[in-house]
């Protein structure tokens, strides 16, 4: 019912967001949420450990057995005696099939299970921002982290957890079983810890690195997107050029945040190649001499031999997945940090929201009352915007009541903070100084569902969802028969809804009925009326739709919501000369306020509109 506008204060070229407008969760946080996911399905994770280290298990007697064959031939032993330990390696290999494949089936449904609650919390999540913060942060941020960050999360949770805890499980096994085997040798193998030193330079600069690829990622979805909604406003207005720089400035962000990437990886990489090599090479060195001098037998040198060389596959997959995890770590990061949010209706602090006392005011409004109470707003100034224009009011101590039923029209000039005003008598806004109470209490601190019960903001933006009709109007009233959702139509006008070939169950959007920009406005309009607040703001609902039917809309509206309050907006006097109040506005202050006739009568501001506007 209401639209995300754009966002105030922002130029062409400041299009690009730095990332922080949704926050991001710090490593303690994401520990304590992955552990949490683990914890909600442990008896799964706690199974596919288990599976994983008897795979493991039945991996170390291949190469034991294999050194048993080649003792046993140099010391004269039949074909019989080879046969079996053959036998035993192929049924261990078996073994070792069995458990490693039902493992990662484990593993998988362990994965899906947990990246399913991911995304029902991030979307759950989503739908609980304040309409303020998501047009702070810009629709880019929330979409990227809601796709690429949650997939990259998705495919960590399915792909990794399984392959590491298998390639740990293996790497432990081999290097215990080269200790087992000779300590000396051990001591030749343990030097594949080497690469630890590398390993801990590239996470310290791994988590940053991501973390601003992703920010980047961000931005240039957001820029994306504004772009190709406001296509036809940029051709129109010839801002193909300034658009197009800003895109590449946004691709060359991209470009630099994944080059940093790529070299981390390009360090990291070569170095476990060369760390898993080396080994080997101690071990066929060391366990040459200690062979020559009859201290080992050539069994153990060639088993200890095939144990490290095994370990190069293992140690590549963690330390490969370990590359993905910093990437995954760091959208986990960002996909979790929605939940450091605010959930208020503003993003305004609470220390800054004028909280009533318990013993001032009720938990619940009183009544349908609107008071504005020498209310100042700055854009930017509630979320610590460094910008000049943040501290900068576009209110000045506004004083305003609007009494229960009343039709109050707002006009005055473009700029003067129409709809700043009807932004914070919806509550998307807090003020900076000041208050905006409906029945005593605070708009701006009402619980969201109480707070669409009370007061529904329809702007000149609107969206219609894909699906049928029926399933656009039922969002405002989902108990609504077809008999209710007809009378919403007819009430706005929407004489066409009977005309289409399948009535309420006609599909909206793509391979469908597509409205037009005054469909989809009366559209807005129904979910208004099925909706049945006690206050609708009107934001220039009406002006997609040409004047004639604008005329007949709001007349149709005027009967519908005839009894409820209802505070219009607008550049079309005529909805001034129809309210019961009018109040004008200029440059952030309310300059006059009465009657159409009265003002008029006054010869002042409104008085000079209406006669401009009449001509």
């Amino acid at each position: 019912m209401t639209a995300t506008a754009t966002r105030p204060g922002r130029s062409d070229d400041d299009a690009l967001p730095d990332g922080a407008a949704l926050p991001v969760a710090d490593p303690a946080t994401t520990r304590r949420a992955a552990l949490r996911l683990v914890r909600l399905d442990g008896r799964a994770f706690a199974l596919m450990l288990t599976l994983n280290a008897l795979a493991a298990g039945a991996a170390l007697a291949g190469p034991w057995l294999l050194g048993r064959i080649v003792d046993t031939v140099r010391t004269g032993g039949g074909v019989r005696a080879v046969d079996r330990l053959a036998l035993v390696i192929l049924v261990c290999g078996l073994a070792q099939l069995l458990l490693a494949r039902y493992a990662r089936y484990v593993a998988h449904r362990f994965g899906e299970r947990t990246v399913a609650r991911v995304r029902e919390q991030y979307v759950d999540r989503a739908l609980a921002l304040p309409a303020a913060v998501v047009e702070r942060a810009g629709t880019g941020d929330l979409t990227a982290r809601g796709t690429s960050d949650v997939t990259s999360v998705a495919r960590t949770l399915r792909d990794a957890v399984p392959e590491v805890c298998v390639a740990a499980a293996q790497a432990l096994f081999l290097l215990g079983a080269v200790v087992v085997l000779d300590p000396l040798l051990g001591l030749c193998g343990l030097g594949v810890c080497s690469v630890v030193f590398v390993v801990r330079w590239y996470l310290r600069r791994a988590h940053g690195a991501y973390l601003a690829e992703g920010a980047a990622t961000s931005a240039l979805a957001e820029l994306l997107a504004a772009t190709a909604a406001g296509a036809r406003t940029v051709e129109a207005l010839g801002l193909q050029e300034r658009r197009a720089g800003a895109g590449e400035r946004a691709v060359e962000r991209c470009r630099r945040t994944r080059t940093r990437t790529l070299f981390l990886r390009s360090v990291l990489l070569p170095a476990v190649d060369v760390a898993a090599v080396l080994p080997v090479v101690g071990v066929l060195l060391v366990g040459g001499v200690l062979h020559g001098r009859g201290g080992i037998s050539l069994g153990v040198v060639i088993t200890a031999a095939l144990y490290l060389r095994q370990l190069s596959d293992p140690l590549a997959t963690v330390l490969f997945w370990a590359e993905q995890l910093q990437s995954s770590g760091a959208a986990f990061a960002r996909v979790e940090g929605l939940g450091q949010a605010p959930r208020s209706r503003a993003a305004t602090p609470a220390t800054l929201l004028p909280r009533p006392s318990p013993e001032s005011s009720p938990a619940t409004p009183a009544d349908d009352r609107i008071d504005v109470t020498a209310v100042h707003y700055a854009y930017g100034a509630a979320d610590g915007s460094r910008s000049p224009a943040a501290h900068r009011d576009v209110l000045h101590g506004v004083d305003l009541t609007v009494r229960p039923g009343e039709r109050l029209a707002l006009v005055g000039p473009s700029g003067a903070g129409k709809s700043t005003l009807g932004r914070l008598l919806a509550g998307i806004d807090a003020p900076r100084l000041g208050a905006v109470t409906v029945g005593g209490v605070p708009v701006a601190a009402l619980d969201p569902a109480a707070l669409r019960r009370q007061i529904v903001l329809v702007t000149q933006e609107h969206h219609v969802f894909l699906g049928t009709l029926r399933d656009n109007l039922q969002i405002a009233a989902p108990d609504a028969g077809d008999a209710t959702l007809s009378a919403a139509l007819a009430a706005v006008g929407a004489d066409w809804a009977a005309e289409l070939p399948a009535g309420l169950d006609t599909e909206l959007g793509a391979g469908g009925h597509r409205p037009d920009g005054s469909e989809s406005q009366q559209l807005a309009l129904a979910r208004v009326v099925l909706a049945d607040p006690h206050t609708v703001i009107l934001d220039e609902a009406t002006a997609l739709l040409d004047p004639r039917t604008a005329r007949h809309t709001e007349r149709a509206l005027a009967a519908v919501l005839k009894g409820r309050t209802v505070i219009a907006i607008a550049h079309r006097l005529h909805t001034a000369h129809d309210a019961d109040r009018v109040a004008v506005m200029e440059e952030g202050r309310l300059t006059e306020l009465g009657t159409h006739d009265a003002l008029v009568a006054a010869n002042g501001v409104y008085a000079a509109l209406w006669r401009s506007w009449h001509s």
